[in-house]
């Protein structure tokens, strides 16, 4: 791949973190084909702050716009959040949340962000989760992260249909439809 003009590679950098802010340095440099201090100086350059600052951020603007659940009650860091649309949480595997005899990780861990996730996309004060359809597809281990996308796929009432597909940097571990109710105060 030939070298991009900086301009152009730039404009590329800002496209690729507005589509995916999780993208690392090191995975954005080898995108451009240009050396992680190259990339840092484009993104120094653009004022865009690094992945952790990025999160952080991302995190602070959807806590603002829990309505069903307090943001402490969620499994995982909540980093976006469209009510009644979409949210994204993401859940480090720590040594507490596995087995002891296997390393795998505990079940309930991975359904909790998933559930979490599904309430907070929930536009009302107050919301439980009325069924939960799941499948876990693979073995999640110690050190993995996990990237956790809920969307409201249909409303009806005070019913609404989440999907929540759960994902490590590889390939989709987890997967769960949630019908959450919304009650009335």
């Amino acid at each position: 791949m030939a070298r991009i003009h900086k301009k152009l590679r730039q404009e590329i950098l800002k496209e690729k973190i507005e589509s995916n802010p999780f993208l690392t340095d090191g995975e954005l440099a080898v995108l451009l084909n240009v050396s992680i201090q190259t990339l840092r100086l484009d993104r120094l350059e653009l004022g865009i702050p690094e992945l952790r600052e990025r999160t952080k951020q991302m995190a602070e603007r959807a806590q603002d716009k829990l309505k069903a659940i307090a943001s402490n009650e969620i499994v995982g860091d909540l980093i976006d959040l469209e009510l009644d649309k979409q949210g994204i949480s993401i859940l480090h595997i720590t040594p507490e949340m596995v087995f002891e005899k296997t390393q795998i990780a505990r079940g309930h861990y991975v359904f909790s962000q998933a559930n979490s996730l599904a309430l907070a996309v929930i536009d009302a004060p107050t919301a439980l989760t009325g069924v939960a359809n799941v499948k876990y597809k693979m073995p999640i281990h110690i050190g993995e992260k996990l990237i956790a996308k809920a969307e409201v796929i249909r409303k009806r009432g005070n019913k609404s249909f989440i999907w929540v597909k759960t994902r490590n940097e590889k390939q989709e571990v987890f997967r769960a439809k949630f019908i959450m109710v919304s009650l009335e105060p």
